[in-house]
Formats: C-alpha cells, sequence, structure tokens
C-alpha cells in the first residue's frame, strides 16, 4: 500500500488465480518458465508443484527486497532482480533463448502504452509461436483505460486470448488471459 505504482496487490493471489496462471506450464520434459512479478511467491508455489523434475523456474522481480525473501522462501526458484522490459536480456545471460511459459502479476493497469507494448514484445520473443503467456486482472481495474487498452493490446498481438471467468475467491475478484501464438509483426 506504500508503493502503488510498484505493487499492485494489497493481499498475495488466491491458490485458484495461482491455479488458472499456471496451467499454461508443461507438465512433461524440461520445460522453462519465466514469472514475472512474482511478489511474494503466491503462485510461484503453484507453479513449482506443476513443473516436472529437470525444469527452470525463473522469477524476474525488480524489488531487490522482494526478491530477497523468495531466495529465501523458495530456495529452487531461480530469481533476478530485474526490469521486465529487459526480459530477453535477462534470460540471455543465463544462458536461456527461449521458454515454454510466462506468467506475469504484473500490474498491467498502472503502465502506460509504451510500458505494456514493451513487456509485451519481450514476452512474444521468448515464447515464440509454441508458448504460452499468462497474466491475470483485477475485475475493479476494468473501467481504467489502461486496463481496457491491455486488453485490446493482448488481442492485437495474440492470435489466441481466452479471457478466463472471473475467479471470485481472489482478493480482490480478479480473472485470467491465457495468450497463445504472438503474430510478430503486430507486436
Amino acid at each position: 500500500m506504500r508503493r502503488p505504482t510498484q505493487v499492485g496487490a494489497v493481499v498475495p493471489s488466491s491458490a485458484r488465480l495461482a491455479g488458472l496462471l499456471a496451467s499454461v506450464v508443461p507438465r512433461e520434459g524440461c520445460p522453462v518458465v519465466v514469472e514475472l512479478g512474482p511478489g511474494t511467491g503466491a503462485i510461484s508455489s503453484v507453479i513449482a508443484d506443476r513443473l516436472p523434475t529437470g525444469a527452470r523456474h525463473i522469477a524476474v522481480e525488480l524489488d531487490p527486497t522482494m526478491g530477497d525473501y523468495l531466495r529465501r522462501s523458495q530456495p529452487d526458484l531461480e530469481v533476478i532482480n530485474g526490469d521486465a522490459a529487459k526480459l530477453g536480456m535477462l534470460l540471455a545471460e543465463r544462458g536461456v533463448m527461449q521458454v515454454d511459459a510466462v506468467i506475469s502479476g504484473l500490474p498491467w493497469a498502472l503502465f502506460d502504452r509504451d510500458t505494456q507494448r514493451s513487456i509485451l514484445g519481450q514476452v512474444t520473443n521468448v515464447i515464440g509461436t509454441t508458448g504460452a503467456f499468462a497474466t491475470f486482472a483485477y475485475l475493479h481495474g476494468m473501467p481504467l483505460s489502461a486496463a481496457r487498452r491491455f486488453r485490446r493490446t493482448l488481442h492485437d498481438i495474440f492470435d489466441e486470448v481466452v479471457v478466463s471467468r472471473t475467479v471470485w475467491r481472489n482478493m480482490p475478484p480478479a480473472f485470467g488471459y491465457i495468450c497463445r501464438r504472438p503474430a510478430a509483426t503486430r507486436a
């Protein structure tokens, strides 16, 4: 609550919302899954439970204090302190060029158009044509112009955008976006 322009949530995501977002995580093979804005790790835990042995789970967290907390509370999570707008570079520095899924807890409605598009451009580059992107929005935020713009932008950038039902057992109620097949020429 002290940093409303950096932290989009006042309480951690519910298990139901986390489960919805983690549904894009492959259960077989050795997938690489990236989480943007993991915060306190409520979704990270559900992702970890879903990942098969040999998978790689990377979290990109801007706030160093939250990053330190995640390193202590989830030692198997590979935490990168950095900006999601530099996702490709952050991953390349760690030898990762493509990922199977990106799951985002970023506060999209707080970002301007250029920031939204910059981060989504990074996401589409790393998931390629076969990966998935999952994120969420709060129901009460949909009247905000930035939230409506974000939804339009998702539909511009991805061939498939599935909007979930509202997760009423989340505080505040939220819904998910599950996106696949980015059209690079439209990003």
